[in-house]
């Protein structure tokens, strides 16, 4: 894979990550759009972790490729403590694993020598392309996912004789 193609489907997982953590983390949990948002989060995290690997300075690891790693632990982690029903422990991983991404996030951006601020210096249109991208299909995940309201019987009975 071309090494530009493979950074920006990172960038573009990782923004991905960083919009549908938040709604998981504060939506009512155990039902099944937490379920499906949850495994397309944890989706996402995996490939971003996996993927840096061959995202390289100079040829050598940072201390971003160890915390690809631990990431990797803690997402499987938490899936799993959530498959044995130990939702504290589920929740813990899930949330560290969510700050670590923000952490990561965070130095992406601000470190000049980046790819992130340099594409935002020289092409700013692309950035908040992809960002409104993923922002787009996040908010369109959500809607297809999320439980629709159901009307009770008797409503839909009364609202048939009307």
């Amino acid at each position: 894979m071309d090494l530009n193609l493979l950074i920006a489907t990172h960038a573009v997982a990782a923004l991905y990550a960083l919009a549908i953590g938040p709604i998981n983390i504060l939506r009512r949990r155990r039902d099944r759009t937490h379920r499906i948002l949850g495994y397309t989060w944890a989706g996402a995290m995996y490939y971003v972790c996996g993927c840096s690997f061959w995202i390289v300075s100079d040829g050598h690891f940072s201390w971003l490729h160890g915390l690809s790693a631990f990431t990797i632990v803690t997402v499987s982690l938490g899936i799993l403590a959530a498959v044995r029903r130990n939702i504290k422990w589920h929740r813990m991983n899930m949330i560290g694993s969510y700050f670590g991404l923000l952490a990561a996030f965070v130095f992406a951006t601000i470190v000049p020598s980046r790819n992130i601020p340099r594409l935002l210096a020289s092409d700013p249109l692309t950035a908040w392309l992809a960002a409104a991208f993923v922002i787009g299909s996040v908010i369109s995940l959500y809607g297809v996912v999320r439980p629709r309201k159901r009307r009770h019987r008797r409503s839909v009975a009364r609202s048939a004789k009307a």
